[in-house]
């Protein structure tokens, strides 16, 4: 499960990742907290407008690498909020969806450049799929009223977090670098007239650098079950 805040970030950081883990198998579903409805700066749309050209695109994106389940929050778009209440409706995501792995940004990553600020929803959303994963999902004294849902308690076996430039994990995208650029591609209102082609290719080669790939997504990743543990759970 793809924990993020906005229409495209996956497309950005992870679609590759998401293509290799379908093509080799894995149900993969997608989670946007925001529709990104403020993203398209354009005062004649309406934010419900906006909401549904955002949401389409992707679902379009998805659709690209083999994702077929995308969940809307519809959370303020631009003034996200890290809440009890959000980390609440996460883990009702979690525990109906019952991943192996949960991918999400980093909280912690402010200045990715000399260039760029990280959004403050790209954070919230990063904060709140952590501590919806860690220990609230796996808690079954936490959030009760869910099981009345058929939701139990599902501890998340590995946390994925987009490395920025770092990490300890590098997953290898030569075979699905075109379906990253394809996906992202699919965001036309943010894309508009810009080819994101050789952007993505070098960000990408530059994570693959001395790994004996051409290009890679990087991510550090905390285990919270290890292999002789959920071998033994499954």
């Amino acid at each position: 499960m793809f924990i993020f805040a906005h229409p495209d970030d996956i497309e950005f950081g992870s679609a590759g990742t998401a293509a290799r883990w379908v093509q080799g198998g894995a149900e993969v579903a997608y989670l946007l907290i925001t529709s990104g409805d403020v993203g398209i700066a354009d005062l004649n749309l309406t934010r419900a407008e906006a909401t549904a050209i955002r949401e389409q695109e992707q679902r379009d994106a998805a659709a690209v690498v083999g994702v077929q389940e995308v969940v809307f929050l519809r959370e303020p778009d631009g003034l996200l909020v890290n809440t009890l209440e959000l980390r609440r409706r996460l883990v009702r995501e979690i525990r109906r969806f019952r991943p192996e792995v949960v991918v999400c940004g980093d909280p912690t990553a402010w200045f990715v450049d000399s260039t760029y600020i990280n959004h403050p929803d790209h954070r919230a959303a990063a904060s709140a799929a952590l501590e919806a994963v860690f220990p609230a999902a796996g808690q079954p004294h936490l959030f009760q009223e869910l099981a009345e849902e058929g939701l139990s308690a599902h501890k998340v076996r590995k946390v994925y977090v987009e490395g920025w430039g770092g990490g300890d994990t590098w997953v290898n995208t030569s075979s699905t670098i075109d379906l990253k650029i394809a996906a992202l591609r699919c965001h036309v209102s943010q894309m508009r007239e810009w080819d994101p082609e050789p952007m993505l290719r070098q960000w990408s080669a530059e994570a693959a650098k001395g790994k004996e790939m051409a290009y890679a997504e990087t991510f550090r990743v905390i285990t919270l079950i290890n292999d002789e543990d959920f071998a033994k759970a499954s």
